[in-house]
């Protein structure tokens, strides 16, 4: 029912990886029924067809980026909206069947990306091993519990369920990476501001207009919104034509925020609104109070003018 918290979770499976580890940090997904997805398409396509009320799926990484496919997926098919997100520290674990010393590793699985982040690690600590590509870390610490493989690298959540032994912790080469996830469920009135929001959009620029995207930027700038993050993605249509995937400071509620969309609205070919939710507080050094706006672009300036002009229409000039 429209309104409901949200009690059918559907994550990139499978499980025992790092996406499952943070839908399980959301307490209502804790509570819920969990169900792993093969491809970021499927976990999306089962919240459009109502197979489930959310779906759990990276939106990027500190090293590697943003995830195309997720982007692509976000642009194209009915709605889906971010309810949440949140931000996971990405720290790879050696494991095996049983302890066993670093000397006698010969063969280890990973996902390609995982074994990517691990090279230098790898290349100092087991520089002999080969490395036997799986479909993803789950898959890495399932082939080290059959011992088809001497070790595996995996995410910390699969040790415990697939019987694992730790060689080695916190094995990447940047001890500080971290994934985005995004929690997407079907279009609904987003949660009142909580004060340190993000909103993320879709825009189709013009791209036979100069200067286009400039004043999809001039449009934020003018009103104080800070711009986190910028994406571009083709749409498959020409070459040259392109998305570009936006995360703004700020929630659709607030003044400022919606005169920003409708002036986005006018200039762009499409804006495709990807919802308004709470900033995840992650680390220390996410902590600190949101920027202050500059006076004349504060909330409340913005207010304070919408309802000037409201008076002069009324013919209250005073």
């Amino acid at each position: 029912m429209p309104g409901m918290p949200p009690t059918r979770f559907v994550y990139l499976g499978p499980e025992g990886t790092f996406t499952e580890q943070a839908l399980r940090m959301i307490s209502a997904a804790e509570r819920g029924i969990r169900t792993p997805a093969r491809s970021v398409p499927e976990a999306l396509e089962a919240v459009r067809s109502g197979d489930a009320d959310a779906a759990l799926v990276p939106l990027e990484n500190s090293v590697g980026g943003a995830v195309p496919v997720t982007l692509d997926e976000l642009n194209t098919g009915s709605p889906l909206v971010i309810t949440r997100e949140v931000v996971l520290p990405v720290e790879f674990v050696l494991a095996s069947a049983s302890l066993t010393p670093l000397a006698s590793v010969r063969t280890v699985a990973a996902h390609p990306q995982a074994s990517a982040q691990c090279r230098n690690w790898l290349r100092t600590h087991v520089p002999d091993a080969v490395v036997v590509d799986v479909l993803s870390n789950a898959a890495a610490a399932i082939a080290a519990e059959a011992a088809e493989v001497d070790a595996a690298i995996c995410a910390p959540v699969g040790v415990p369920r697939h019987n694992l032994s730790v060689l080695a912790t916190k094995i990447a080469d940047h001890p500080d990476a971290v994934t985005r996830f995004a929690l997407l469920s079907r279009p609904a009135p987003p949660a009142p501001p909580s004060g340190d929001d993000i909103t993320s959009l879709a825009v189709m620029i013009s791209h036979d207009r100069v200067g286009a995207l400039l004043s999809v930027l001039t449009e934020l700038a003018v009103r104080g919104i800070n711009l986190s993050r910028i994406e571009s993605r083709p749409t498959g249509e020409q070459l040259g034509v392109y998305v570009f995937f936006l995360d703004c400071t700020g929630h659709v509620a607030e003044p400022r925020m919606g005169e920003a969309l409708q002036g986005l609205r006018r200039i762009c070919a499409e804006v495709r609104f990807l919802g308004s939710y709470p900033r995840h507080r992650w680390s220390p050094h996410s902590q600190a109070e949101p920027a202050v706006s500059r006076p004349g672009l504060t909330n409340a300036d913005f207010a304070d003018s919408a309802a000037w002009l409201a008076r002069l229409r009324t013919g209250e000039y005073a």
